[in-house]
């Protein structure tokens, strides 16, 4: 199939234009499960404890989710398009340490902000040209490499525990019009990755691209480039994602970000986003972050133990993975 087959139809949404012989209703996708979940357990949750229903609780849902909800729209977008990065956790850290460091130096918070902003796009564009030129399978690669970033946060900190002296906290603690920033930046980075995907030429080839390379290949589509692309963009979104993290932490170690690799990719999978690559949709990997923090936020409004909790978000993960792959098992 020809890359113009697959550009010719804009509005045809992600999922569709993996699998266009076949129309799958709205009534057995995963994103219509995922909402059906999401009011069951609100309702119930509400229902043992009216406090989860009020918007103040809500709101504070989203601002805890929205660091993990950025970071989970990174891992979507390499999905998606093939590939995956499992240094985004310590390349959170990395950034978050520099920016400590540089303020702590007496350099202006504004430097440093925008040096750590740009750290972890610099870490993309690495990670993006080893993937693309070694050919070497990606989850190896990005594994090595969260090492390597992890290991240069410990150099630059020593180990210690980084303040940003009171400096930035707009971001991940400021209200607008009564709404968290930092929640106003996550629907915005939601939206930004949604629309791209479905109606932006790049965006469309990083599906045909993650759907089959060698088809991509074959439509003219400069493989190693897009690669290179998609990485370098998803470390926009990391160093997005950190500078929300350190502007609500306001102090950092250099394990900040450790977890955030592994549970961007668990809520990706759970809205229906596959390793195959090329199958999934924003929608559905921003409704797994949002399930994924209702149930934390829930089993901690009803003092449930946080090993328990553990062990549910685990069992969900497992549930999300199996019922994601139902819909693969029919079609054999």
């Amino acid at each position: 199939m020809k890359e113009h087959e697959y550009l010719h139809n804009k509005s045809q949404p992600v999922e569709d234009v993996v699998s266009p012989s076949k129309r799958i209703s709205v009534f057995r996708s995963q994103t219509f499960f995922l909402m059906v979940v999401i009011v069951i357990l609100s309702v119930l949750f509400g229902t043992l404890n009216p406090r989860f229903l009020s918007q103040g609780n809500l709101l504070a849902v989203f601002q805890q989710i929205a660091v993990l909800g950025i970071a989970t729209m990174s891992m979507t977008l390499l999905l998606i398009s093939g590939g995956i990065d499992l240094s985004i956790g310590s390349m959170i850290g990395l950034s978050g340490v520099v920016i400590c460091k540089m303020v702590m130096a007496g350099i202006s918070p504004f430097w440093a902000i925008l040096a750590g902003f740009l750290l972890p796009i610099g870490c993309g564009l690495i990670n993006g040209v080893i993937v693309s030129k070694s050919k070497c399978v990606p989850l190896i690669v990005t594994l090595g490499m969260s090492y390597v970033y992890y290991g240069l946060a410990l150099v630059i900190s020593g180990g210690l525990f980084l303040s940003l002296r009171g400096h930035f906290t707009f971001l991940g603690r400021g209200r607008f019009l009564g709404i968290p920033v930092s929640v106003m930046v996550l629907f915005v980075v939601v939206l930004v990755v949604h629309f791209m995907l479905r109606n932006t030429k790049f965006g469309r080839r990083l599906v045909v691209m993650g759907g089959n390379e060698q088809v991509a290949f074959l439509s003219g589509i400069n493989v190693d480039r897009l690669k290179i692309a998609s990485y370098t963009l998803s470390g926009v979104l990391i160093g997005l994602a950190s500078l929300v993290l350190i502007s609500r932490l306001g102090n950092i170690l250099a394990n900040a970000g450790e977890g955030y690799e592994l549970r961007a990719l668990a809520s990706a999978i759970i809205g229906g986003v596959t390793f195959e690559g090329g199958r999934g949709s924003v929608l559905g990997a921003f409704l797994g972050v949002v399930l994924l923090g209702i149930v934390q936020n829930g089993l901690n409004i009803l003092n449930v133990s946080s090993y328990f909790q553990t062990f549910t978000v685990g069992l969900i993960i497992v549930v999300a993975v199996v019922v994601s792959n139902l819909e693969k098992l029919r079609r054999r």
